[in-house]
């Protein structure tokens, strides 16, 4: 059976599933292999749950004529996704990049979807399998379809752009993120610019921040629509920024009181007020849109618990995601505060030194009171009454026990791995 039999199959279909848990009735189910499953043993799972069809790659949990056997299951779906995304021929937009991506997503997605019916990437789902599943969740009624790329070696994102075939991309930034599988930040750049090089072979256009000197000169000589602070060579030029703590920006005589916290945000609002322009979307709905857009999942979420304020941006960390959110921190015309952050991964061999680089960077501050939780944290450990160091989250939590938190504004961020918003519990 071909690609296009099985494209066929798949149109029959209401949805596709990787999880029996997920399963929906009609759905097609894909038999991917795990590190410590093999999902072929859920085929008959599969069936008897509702799915129409079932692909597999072990001939051993064939059932009947439902049963989709193929040599790998996780090609297929990258290669259905990419016919699929063919087949359709509507435009996407592909962004990747070290840090907001996810945020810069959700926004560019409830602007655009004021004037068109938009489908985006669900949650983070933005890896080797996440991308196909986020392109055949597109349908004939899809208008514009927004991808976000995720990646932690080379190669990655030039792999996702050849399966997604994007016509507009952009790049939120080059940081300090997955040094380890990147092999430092000129991998990182090498790595995310793998989509100007996609975009400039295929005649296609790129998105660029004139503030970022990297996507300036990385993206020469791309079709290009630009933005830009006080810049009157940018397509769209943001007059004024402000942060405190909630970003607000005026251009064109419009200003967008938005409700994601701190000035490292701003970027990713002038990219989605940037493609709004682009593609058309009136100023009044940008402005509606941004304005009613509230970040979730842990992502510069302001809550209160008692009489205190909380920032938690516990989802991920890296250096340089961290920096600009103490940067931003301090900035903030509040009392009382205190920093509550963990351990950086996926760092490798510069674990410990960028780890040292934020124990140094807090050592002189008198703003805030510390706690810094990890084991790399740990390994920086120093005597300072305004930087305290736990090795593991639980021995934080024995120590916060008999803390009392009072009118505090907390700053809460964190490595997915560290889990912070566990602090959240001892908050009142």
């Amino acid at each position: 059976m071909n690609i296009q039999d099985i494209h066929n199959l798949f149109l029959q279909c209401s949805s596709l599933s990787i999880d029996t848990r997920k399963i929906e009735k009609n759905s097609m189910f894909f038999a991917i292999k795990g590190e410590n499953f093999d999902a072929n043993t859920f085929a008959k799972e599969a069936l008897d749950l509702g799915a129409l069809f079932v692909v597999i790659d072990n001939e051993s949990y064939f059932i009947d004529e439902r049963t989709i056997l193929v040599e790998n299951s996780l090609e297929t779906l990258q290669e259905l996704a990419k016919f699929h995304r063919s087949h359709l021929a509507l435009p996407i937009v592909a962004l990747t990049g070290s840090n907001g991506k996810t945020t810069t997503k959700e926004l560019i997605n409830v602007v655009l979807s004021k004037k068109f019916k938009t489908k985006a990437t669900i949650g983070n789902l933005n890896n080797h399998i996440g991308v196909p599943l986020t392109l055949l969740s597109f349908t004939k009624e899809t208008e514009i379809g927004i991808v976000e790329m995720g990646a932690n070696h080379q190669k990655e994102i030039e792999f996702l752009c050849q399966i997604a075939q994007p016509d507009y991309g952009y790049i939120t930034n080059f940081g300090k993120a997955h040094l380890e599988g990147f092999g430092g930040v000129e991998g990182v750049i090498a790595g995310k610019s793998e989509m100007y090089q996609y975009l400039s072979a295929n005649q296609k256009t790129v998105f660029v921040n004139l503030e970022d000197p990297i996507q300036v000169e990385k993206s020469k000589g791309i079709k290009s629509f630009t933005f830009g602070v006080n810049n009157q060579n940018a397509d769209l030029n943001i007059q004024r920024i402000e942060a405190n703590p909630f970003v607000i920006i005026n251009y064109n005589d419009f200003q967008i009181e938005s409700h994601l916290i701190g000035l490292y945000n701003s970027n990713n609002i002038n990219a989605a007020v940037a493609i709004g322009k682009y593609f058309q979307v009136q100023e009044s709905d940008i402005k509606s849109a941004i304005e009613n857009y509230i970040p979730a999942n842990n992502r510069s979420q302001m809550m209160q618990k008692g009489s205190n304020e909380i920032i938690l941006d516990a989802y991920n960390a890296n250096p340089s995601s961290m920096a600009v959110a103490i940067t931003n921190f301090l900035q903030l015309d509040k009392k009382n505060k205190i920093m509550i952050l963990g351990d950086m991964f996926e760092l490798g061999d510069e674990s410990l030194y960028e780890h040292k680089v934020l124990v140094d960077s807090l050592v002189d501050q008198k703003q805030a009171l510390c706690f810094l939780i990890g084991k790399s944290f740990y390994a920086n450990k120093i005597s300072n009454e305004n930087v305290q160091f736990f090795e593991t989250f639980d021995l934080f939590a024995e120590y916060l026990k008999n803390y009392e938190f009072n009118s505090n504004t907390i700053l809460i961020k964190g490595s997915r791995g560290m889990a912070l918003e566990r602090s959240l519990e001892y908050i009142s």
